[in-house]
């Protein structure tokens, strides 16, 4: 009999529980609570997120299924429908969004050496935002459209091991442009972002903190050039230009020079019109930093297909913010554990072993470990051979 630790608990052992108790106790997240804590819930939607559950009773039928094994997995309160969904309702978000803050500062420092494509000492930051789509209904809170719902994820990603670094939950209706007075600007790092996010007073703070931004140019946008530099047309590059705004209120906004970059996309048969406060990085490499912002895409591709953001268990905002805060911290937890243990597999591959292993008695690096499903030849075999 195997009376080692479960996958599961062994997991939580790469939680900082002293960290979690802090944010649990800066909003009092346990006060009153008798038999069913903030842990107990995290555990939860944690088990939820990585076994791929579809609702509240679906957890609570699994979990009750494997009732003799949740001691020992970290669970001290009774799993039921009813509570999880009062604590979902009535502990504050905020707990989690802290927590899964702690968890993302321990990931950034693991990933810090990543390579991303690109060999540049600075740190690179990509801006975007994906929107979840609700039934207006049911969530009367999720502004967006006059009969559709929605929240937004903006979310603020470190291309160096695809790590987000700050992620901001809004009703639908809130622009994507808005998010740039909430992001802290770290100097001398650069922020790609796409037009969507193109409001020159926004970009000049940007500017006066010392960092840099990549995003693309409007068509209607008013210049005067001021020189240009040599470039090679075999490269793709059409034109590097030092640039001033000529609108009235644009250069209000943003009185210093520009340096805007012309390309065209042999692939896609598309010219693309570049703007930066960088003059020192090479043309090509603003250009090669837009198309690295492509990695925060495939980052929600990546959670909205495999973790459960699209569904949700409660219908309140509270509800709502919670679910996605732990599925962010157990994105993060997932790379910290591939990280230490010095794994080779995806995430995704991590995550389905996970989905199948969590309750298993088995060391986790043996769990996660590749399996060589090559036959040994020459093993003497027992069975009768029926051809001579």
């Amino acid at each position: 009999m195997n009376t080692g630790r479960t996958v599961f608990s062994q997991i939580l052992d790469f939680l900082p529980m002293q960290e979690f108790r802090k944010c649990v106790a800066r909003y009092r997240g346990n006060y009153k609570v008798q038999h069913f804590s903030c842990f107990d819930q995290f555990l939860c939607l944690a088990f939820a997120q990585l076994t791929f559950r579809e609702s509240l009773r679906d957890i609570e039928a699994c979990l009750r299924a494997i009732h003799p094994k949740l001691y020992h997995a970290g669970f001290r309160g009774e799993v039921s429908r009813s509570t999880l969904a009062d604590a979902n309702e009535n502990r504050d978000s905020r707990i989690y969004a802290d927590f899964a803050q702690i968890l993302i500062g321990i990931a950034r420092m693991l990933y810090r050496d990543e390579e991303f494509g690109l060999e540049l000492d600075q740190t690179v930051y990509a801006l975007d935002s994906t929107t979840i789509d609700l039934c207006l209904s049911l969530f009367p809170w999720a502004h967006f459209r006059q009969r559709k719902g929605a929240v937004k994820l903006h979310t603020l990603l470190d291309l160096r091991g695809s790590i987000p670094t700050l992620v901001i939950i809004t009703h639908g209706k809130v622009h994507d442009v808005n998010i740039l007075d909430d992001l802290p600007l770290q100097p001398g790092a650069i922020y790609v972002m796409d037009r969507g996010c193109l409001d020159f007073a926004r970009l000049f703070r940007i500017q006066q903190s010392a960092a840099f931004f990549v995003t693309r140019a409007k068509r209607n946008m008013n210049f005067d050039r001021l020189y240009s530099r040599a470039i090679a047309k075999s490269t793709g590059l059409q034109c590097d230009q030092t640039v001033v705004l000529s609108g009235y209120y644009s250069r209000k906004d943003f009185p210093e020079k520009l340096r805007r970059i012309r390309f065209f996309d042999a692939e896609k048969n598309k010219h693309l019109v570049f703007l930066t406060n960088n003059f020192a990085l090479p043309a090509l490499t603003i250009t090669e930093l837009y198309r690295c912002r492509w990695q925060v895409e495939l980052f929600f591709k990546w959670i909205k297909q495999h973790l459960r953001i699209k569904a949700f268990y409660g219908t309140s905002e509270n509800a709502v913010k919670t679910q996605i805060w732990i599925a962010i911290s157990v994105y993060v937890l997932v790379a910290i554990v591939k990280k230490r243990l010095n794994l080779d597999e995806s995430l995704y591959t991590i995550l389905q072993i996970l989905s199948v292993t969590l309750f298993e008695k088995t060391p986790i690096l043996q769990a996660l470990s590749p399996i060589d499903c090559k036959t040994s030849e020459g093993v003497d075999c027992t069975q009768l051979n029926l051809f001579d």
